[in-house]
């Protein structure tokens, strides 16, 4: 599986602790660089994404006990981040092992839980907002070198 990270899972060092690796296993991890386009950062008490725009990061590939060694530093379960998936739309030379029409997944930050000004438009729950954003709006990622 594929993780977009475009804040502190970045660093490998984050990485190798978070998912218990030996080092410097994290680097191998780290698949290509990438940039998530139709969202862009914001940072407050942790970075986050609101709708418009892009952000570059990273493309991590994790198995099924990582990812959810990765939901846990997020927070998924007590309702700080959602996780939703995120097609990839195009694949430059700088995507190693990821082909187009793969899908990632993208941590995104509850807003007033993270101190931010970002809104997601629509009506329902935080995660239900987002996915439809992300669902309706053609939010991809796209590798680069």
């Amino acid at each position: 599986m594929l993780v977009f990270v475009y804040g502190t899972l970045t660093d490998p060092a984050r990485v190798t602790a978070v998912l218990e690796l030996e080092p410097p296993a994290a680097a191998d991890r780290f698949v290509g660089n990438a940039t998530l386009e139709g969202l862009h950062r914001v940072d407050g008490r942790y970075p986050t994404l609101a709708p418009g725009g892009s952000v570059d990061g990273r493309l991590l590939a994790v198995d099924e006990t990582e990812l959810a060694a990765l939901d846990r530093y997020e927070g998924v379960e007590n309702g700080l981040y959602v996780r939703v998936a995120v097609p990839v739309a195009a694949v430059d030379d700088g995507g190693e092992g990821v082909a187009e029409g793969d899908q990632c997944w993208a941590y995104v930050g509850k807003p007033d839980r993270l101190d931010v000004d970002a809104t997601w438009p629509g009506g329902g729950s935080f995660r239900e907002r987002v996915r439809s954003v992300v669902s309706r709006t053609g939010i991809a990622v796209r590798t680069r070198e």
